[in-house]
């Protein structure tokens, strides 16, 4: 490996630092060299790239455009270059840290509960933290690393991947139905609905139809919440329609405690998201079970 080669590392190492803790001194600090010695290393890099990547004010370090792009291409070599260590150090299968995953308690009941027995036997050395309902705020404040999230997703600026879809039902107590002429889905548009806080937008759903093709109903819920298990409750005492999972309530439909309404008018599948933060090095541990959930839960 060439001298120069060499010092090109160091003098990359010491502008990554330099981003990551915000300040020339800490990453100096933290590197073990001088301050003057990081602030030489990003200008030599600059003169050879001529570019300028970082500009000081006297308050903080930012990134010019150039200097994010070159950030983003390091930040991910370094990291492979971590892993490839790692790999070698301690085998393909040593996978430690603490993993914060969250869901809805009703999703992680069914389908991710069930199978974490077998991730942790294959990575025993992940200690997991499970939060039921928490907001994605927690992915920008890194109290979590990764969130499942149902239904379609507003953009949000996070990375994703698509687990699975599943079924969704329109559904109702019969005591709702009763004495009810119900022929066509816009007749629904007088009966309660219970609403989902969680969705955004204007309530309403697009249902399709073997004849009329798709026909959109627009909805004024009455009660509401964001947790599925209420709405469940709620629609099982008569409160209104609920459009729910249909793995929710396929116990309730055996039973004849709700029914189908209207079942000749289908609702789309939804998608099931795993969302991560949009940086460069996604953590080893949660790169592991991002692939875990796809295997397991995909279709």
């Amino acid at each position: 490996m060439s001298d120069h080669f060499h010092g090109q590392l160091h003098r990359i190492q010491t502008f990554l630092a330099v981003v990551d803790f915000g300040s020339y001194t800490r990453a100096a600090q933290y590197l073990g060299i001088s301050k003057a010695m990081a602030s030489l290393h990003v200008k030599t890099l600059e003169q050879a790239l001529a570019s300028t990547l970082l500009v000081r004010t006297t308050r903080q370090v930012t990134l010019t455009e150039t200097g994010q792009d070159l950030y983003d291409e390091f930040k991910g070599i370094v990291a492979t270059i971590d892993t490839a260590f790692d790999n070698v150090l301690h085998g393909r299968n040593r996978v430690s840290g603490k993993l914060r995953i969250s869901s809805t308690a009703e999703y992680a009941e069914t389908f991710v509960l069930p199978i974490l027995p077998l991730f942790t036997a294959r990575y025993p050395e992940v200690r997991l933290s499970y939060h039921f309902n928490s907001s994605l705020n927690d992915l920008v404040a890194e109290k979590l690393d990764l969130v499942i999230r149902l239904g379609h997703l507003a953009d949000s600026g996070f990375k994703g991947r698509k687990l699975a879809d599943y079924a969704i039902a329109l559904v109702a107590s019969p005591a709702l139905l009763e004495g009810q002429a119900l022929q066509q889905i816009e007749d629904l548009s007088a009966l309660p609905w219970i609403g989902n806080s969680n969705l955004a937008g204007p309530p309403g759903w697009t249902f399709n139809h073997a004849r009329r093709g798709e026909v959109e109903v627009k909805v004024s819920p009455g009660h509401e919440s964001n947790s599925a298990t209420a709405i469940r409750a709620m629609a099982l005492a008569g409160l209104g329609l609920a459009v729910l999972p249909e793995w929710m309530v396929l116990d309730d439909l055996g039973s004849g405690r709700l029914v189908r309404v209207l079942p000749q008018y289908g609702l789309a599948p939804q998608p099931v998201h795993v969302l991560f933060p949009n940086s460069a090095h996604l953590p080893r541990k949660s790169r592991v079970f991002i692939d875990f959930l796809a295997e397991h839960l995909g279709r």
